[in-house]
């Protein structure tokens, strides 16, 4: 996957009741922790995953981030939730 995007109909938001960060899909509601939100906040499908990658290790110092992006990228895709804009 090269440029990620959230796929058609979802979108990312923080219930302030619940305390959490959530994507909604149109079948439900996915809970995610705020790392995994911070992620796929860039998945715009204007970014590379490096972009993605680039830009979350430059906020935390220089951590190597890419296997744990590149890791929820993917298991998003697998779930369906996360497409290629690029395809």
């Amino acid at each position: 996957m090269t440029r990620p995007r959230l796929v058609t109909g979802a979108r990312l938001r923080y219930d302030e009741v619940r305390e959490e960060h959530q994507l909604l899909i149109p079948e439900g509601v996915v809970r995610l922790n705020p790392t995994a939100a911070e992620v796929l906040e860039l998945c715009d499908g204007e970014r590379s995953v490096d972009a993605i990658v680039g830009e979350l290790s430059a906020r935390y110092d220089g951590a190597d981030l890419r296997g744990d992006v590149q890791e929820l990228v993917d298991a998003m895709a697998q779930r369906g939730l996360v497409v290629d804009a690029a395809a």
